[in-house]
């Protein structure tokens, strides 16, 4: 059988990508070589958002006295906080698989290499048979960076180092939990961790957590995991792990810690390796399948979605991307614009951010306004959080005086985001959202509240 679409992965593009073009009527192969939902779904959104939940609720039932409810001897069980969450996965992943069914998209179980082209499409062979598409989606995300640490391979071999798909199963909360790396994934472990109660302490080689997120907002991020107990080793290098023990230098000097657990969280990189990238001579850029704005790959029909490009490693930009892609094929030219994509860290405090940072827009030459209101001018703010020190910040372009940039920590600030990026998306101005109607009292009013702290 001649496929009209291959799609190489199950995770987030991939099986987005599978189903929409299934529904448009295109016959679709989808190849998984591991578990339906990919990374996102079995080892990185979706779990560690159940063990964050289970933090916050534990953390509130500790200091939930200020709220006028006593609570004696709260407890968070780690075991069923793992049962939970394997729990969880399996819904969903059963979800995704019933979804692809309904949709008519085949799916099989293998590792899938690209071995060519023929007069008839593309042809990949897993497990030992041979499929051929007139088009290829390739979808096979990220894996985490390990890096040339001495002692890394032994540590992750003895079970004393681990990644993010290891620490979602470990089956005790550590005495002690080094983290190697302060970005988005390091920074939830150590939320989940701390709040479980584990000593933690994250090794940062920058002089700020999280990335590149707004200055401001990381800093306020920082202070609070400071304050309830985590450790921070900011321009610091690791330079050799053994069992027990974690080197590092800072200001020239060679530092050493403790730690039960290790993990290494510095990055992730996309999967191009052995897939067969080289038998139809695709073009790989900084690590990543080298894509267009449309998802297009340099190979006519080929194209490419999710962490595999390397360009926004979210499960949300692969959604979109894949659509994106499979409307292209489709003959509907649509073009994903990746200065519109939120980003959130779900630790507690939420943080949430979309479009230019203040460093961004300058390093563009974009002239700007700045509002930074806190998130105390919110009336459901102030009732839900005793002494909270969030904050929103707005960027408006001076020319236009249209919205580019919306950075906030706070409750909520994941579930309100998404209106930032709309109105970064459609390029609102300033006047435009002073219209709009916020409900009340609501947090996403500190929005309304922050606009008006600008003229039109």
């Amino acid at each position: 059988m001649i496929y009209d679409l291959i799609v190489i992965g199950g995770g987030p593009a991939g099986y987005i990508g599978a189903e929409r073009a299934a529904q448009a009527g295109l016959n679709t192969l989808l190849v998984e070589k591991r578990h339906l939902g990919g990374v996102c779904l079995n080892e990185g959104c979706i779990p560690s958002k159940t063990f964050l939940h289970s933090a916050k609720i534990f953390d509130y039932a500790r200091y939930s006295q200020k709220y006028g409810v006593t609570a004696q001897n709260v407890e968070l069980d780690h075991s069923a906080v793992i049962r939970r969450k394997n729990k969880v996965v399996k819904v969903l992943v059963s979800g995704i698989r019933t979804q692809l069914r309904n949709s008519n998209v085949n799916v099989v179980e293998g590792h899938a290499i690209i071995s060519g082209k023929s007069s008839d499409g593309y042809t990949i062979k897993v497990n030992d048979e041979t499929f051929t598409g007139r088009r290829l989606l390739i979808a096979t995300g990220s894996a985490p960076v390990i890096p040339p640490i001495p002692g890394v391979k032994e540590g992750l071999a003895s079970g004393f180092v681990l990644t993010n798909r290891e620490i979602l199963d470990i089956p005790q909360v550590p005495g002690s939990l080094a983290v190697v790396g302060g970005g988005i994934v390091g920074l939830e472990m150590a939320s989940y961790f701390s709040s479980a109660g584990a000593k933690v302490t994250v090794i940062e080689m920058l002089d700020h957590i999280a990335g590149n997120i707004d200055a401001d907002i990381s800093r306020i991020l920082l202070n609070n995991f400071r304050k309830k107990g985590v450790e921070f080793k900011l321009n610091s290098r690791v330079v050799e792990i053994k069992n027990g023990t974690v080197k590092y230098e800072s200001a020239g000097k060679l530092e050493e810690i403790n730690a039960d657990k290790v993990l290494m969280s510095v990055g992730r990189r996309p999967v191009v390796q052995d897939i067969g990238l080289e038998s139809i001579c695709v073009e790989i850029e900084k690590g990543g399948i080298k894509t267009d704005e449309m998802g297009k790959t340099n190979i006519p029909e080929v194209y490419a979605a999710g962490d595999v490009n390397g360009r926004s490693m979210l499960a949300h930009t692969a959604y979109r991307e894949a659509e994106a892609c499979v409307n292209n094929m489709l003959g509907k030219r649509d073009i994903i614009r990746y200065n519109a994509i939120p980003s959130v860290v779900y630790t507690n405090p939420e943080v949430a951010s979309v479009g230019e940072t203040e460093e961004t827009a300058r390093e563009k030459g974009i002239e700007f306004d700045v509002v930074k209101l806190s998130m105390r001018y919110s009336g459901r703010y102030v009732a839900e959080n005793e002494a909270g020190d969030g904050i929103c910040k707005l960027l408006i372009n001076k020319e236009n005086r249209n919205v580019i940039g919306v950075h906030m920590i706070g409750s909520y600030s994941s579930e309100i985001i998404y209106g930032a990026g709309i109105m970064i998306e459609t390029e609102m101005r300033i006047r435009d959202i002073k219209e709009l109607v916020f409900p009340h009292p609501t947090v996403s009013e500190i929005i309304r509240e922050s606009v008006f702290q600008f003229e039109d």
